[in-house]
């Protein structure tokens, strides 16, 4: 039988389904997380939510990798809030915060994804542990739609009129 949530763990899943549905709804709509719309500040503030809560939950007693990777979507977050504030990369501000948030939420959903598998159905879970083909590939599946996903959004803010043109 899989290892039962504690209540800090029910808390963060929950938490954890706030930047998802949110980030998911602002690709939907913007076709990238827009930090400045309503769905790009619940997912930011979601986000930041979950990495938090993360970090009271470890099934090794310590740090794991995935509180390194709450860390690197802070780090993406960061990157997304601070990279438009910086003139001197001219147009790369937009690919390179519109990418950073988009890794955010890539990043986000690599653990979630071991975690479902390796708990879900709680009778039989899918998946034995991180190492199992199954996650191994739908991790890679999940990587390769971001950047799937990436690539449209490049070719996207690609297509857009420059705002110095007259």
């Amino acid at each position: 039988m899989p290892h039962p949530l504690s209540t800090l763990g029910i808390a963060h899943t929950a938490i954890s389904l706030v930047p998802l549905a949110a980030g998911l709804y602002s690709l939907a709509i913007h076709r990238r997380i827009e930090p400045r719309s309503t769905a790009g500040r619940v997912y930011v503030a979601g986000l930041v939510a979950s990495v938090l809560t993360s970090f009271g939950l470890s099934s090794t007693g310590g740090f794991n990798p995935g509180h390194a990777l709450g860390l690197l979507a802070l780090l993406a977050l960061a990157t997304a809030w601070f990279v438009p504030r910086i003139e001197a990369l001219g147009r790369a501000r937009d690919y390179l915060a519109t990418l950073a948030m988009s890794f955010s939420f890539f990043l986000l959903l690599v653990p979630g994804i071991n975690e479902t598998l390796t708990r879900l159905p709680p009778s039989q879970p899918i998946a034995d542990g991180p190492m199992s083909a199954i996650v191994k590939g739908t991790l890679a599946a999940w990587f390769l739609l971001f950047l799937a996903g990436a690539t449209l959004q490049v070719r996207a803010l690609r297509a857009r009129p420059r705002a110095d043109v007259a």
